[in-house]
């Protein structure tokens, strides 16, 4: 008996161990609003994060392109032994001279440095790299849009699942009060044992939909965890629930002239072409003299202690003759891809304009559809009502209620799929003006 008593007792402690444990892992839920989510997922999305680093990196290149106009400076030190073949560096034997010469030694120490004076070519493509720099803080914004967009339609779709979920929590209780009441006329003789079936049969029914929102509003707030991308362990609760039955004015330019002025995109393809247009002068400018002005000064001599100061300085005009055709092809290659950017530039342009056009014309409809259906809503809670204080009177059997009922389902699901639909309009235009993380944000 000892031994089965200290066996219940390692395992209470272990028990105990585990759930301690499980709760030092869990986190209280992190009750955000859909701004706070959106500045929250433009810090710690994963390509947020990477674009970021993109831009680094052009910063970098554009450094380095700096780099070649820039004068090169070096110290170096060598000390070496040389035994050469002279009959192998001659070509034949010279009768009276040895085989060899050496070995000798030779040391030298001292700074070299080289400056390019004038290259046209240098020039161009580090004015390139810098138009790079602007594009690629473009496909920045381009990231952080798209993200924003991603984040903000997760967030709708959790509030829309919570919106449903609540809706069904109604339709239960309401349901459960009409079971009560076809249970309790039953037993007054004024309604059938069919009346009440009928009624369990909805309540269970309401009950199943029931199960299926909750489940449909926590697979929504894990996708919205991913965006966000925080520790599992970490869970989300959705401050703007309240908001979600609200309309909201867009307040911002929603123009086709807006999307064009706003949207990373464009100008992203701008940089990209005014800087390849540049890699085309640059490799024009090739065929133009260089001039570069070198040299260095140090110590030399047969040893160290036996080295004088000694030094070398010239200008070298380097004038290009033939390039094999390197030079023309080059060109010719920055001319086709200036041509393709300005061929995706006309397309983005007509594909930013249809996106305008759809995204008002759905908001303007979405806006219509959300007034419509809180109509309905209004109208089929009065015929529940209407249809309660019948049965209630004994005039009617359930069915009428019944029928109140699945409207009533109806319309509250047209109302919420309205108001999505509102809301997710209004983030498309958002995004379709460039827009959305000023929209979101702020």
């Amino acid at each position: 008996m000892s031994r089965i008593h200290h066996t219940i007792l390692i395992a209470a402690l272990l028990a105990l161990a585990g759930a301690g444990s499980l709760l030092a892992q869990e986190k209280p839920p992190m009750r955000l609003t859909l701004p706070e989510a959106v500045r929250l997922a433009l810090r710690q999305n994963p390509e947020v994060q990477i674009a970021n680093l993109d831009v680094a990196e052009s910063r970098e290149d554009r450094s380095i392109a700096r780099s070649a106009l820039l004068p090169q400076a070096s110290l170096g030190v060598s000390d070496a032994a040389t035994r050469r073949n002279l009959e192998a560096f001659i070509g034949r034997r010279i009768p009276g001279f040895p085989q060899h010469v050496g070995p000798f030694q030779t040391f030298q120490a001292g700074p070299g440095f080289s400056a390019s004076v004038f290259d046209l070519t240098l020039w161009r493509r580090l004015e390139a790299s810098s138009h790079r720099v602007t594009g690629t803080r473009a496909q920045e914004l381009t990231v952080r849009e798209q993200t924003t967009l991603m984040v903000v339609s997760q967030y709708l779709g959790c509030l829309r699942a919570a919106a449903d979920a609540q809706a069904a929590q109604s339709r239960v209780q309401l349901a459960q009060a009409l079971y009560d009441q076809a249970e309790e006329l039953q037993k007054q003789g004024i309604s059938t044992a069919l009346d009440t079936l009928r009624s369990n049969v909805e309540l269970q029914n309401e009950k199943q939909r029931l199960i299926v929102a909750e489940t449909q509003r926590k697979m929504a707030l894990y996708g919205l965890e991913k965006l966000l991308n925080l520790d599992p362990h970490q869970a989300v609760e959705l401050a703007d629930e309240p908001s979600f039955f609200s309309t909201p004015q867009f307040g911002l330019g929603e123009s086709i002239e807006d999307a064009y002025l706003y949207r990373p995109e464009i100008k992203a393809l701008m940089a990209q072409e005014t800087a390849v247009n540049l890699e085309k002068r640059a490799a024009g400018d090739e065929r133009l003299p260089k001039v570069v002005v070198d040299g260095n000064w140090g110590y030399q001599g047969t040893s160290a202690p036996a080295s004088i100061p000694a030094y070398q300085f010239q200008v070298t005009l380097d004038v290009p003759l033939f390039t094999g055709g390197r030079i023309r092809a080059e060109t010719a290659k920055a001319r086709i891809e200036f041509k393709k950017i300005g061929r995706q530039m006309e397309d983005l342009r007509s594909q930013i304009a249809l996106e305008v056009k759809t995204a008002v014309e759905q908001l303007n409809a979405a806006q219509n559809e959300v007034q419509v259906a809180n109509l309905g809503v209004k109208l089929a809670k009065d015929e529940v009502s209407d249809a309660r204080e019948r049965f209630q009177a004994g005039v009617a059997n359930n069915i009428e209620v019944i029928t109140a009922q699945d409207a009533l389902s109806r319309a509250n699901d047209n109302q919420i799929a309205a108001l999505y639909r509102y809301n997710q309009a209004r983030a498309d235009l958002g995004h379709a003006t460039g827009q959305i993380e000023k929209l979101y944000t702020h």
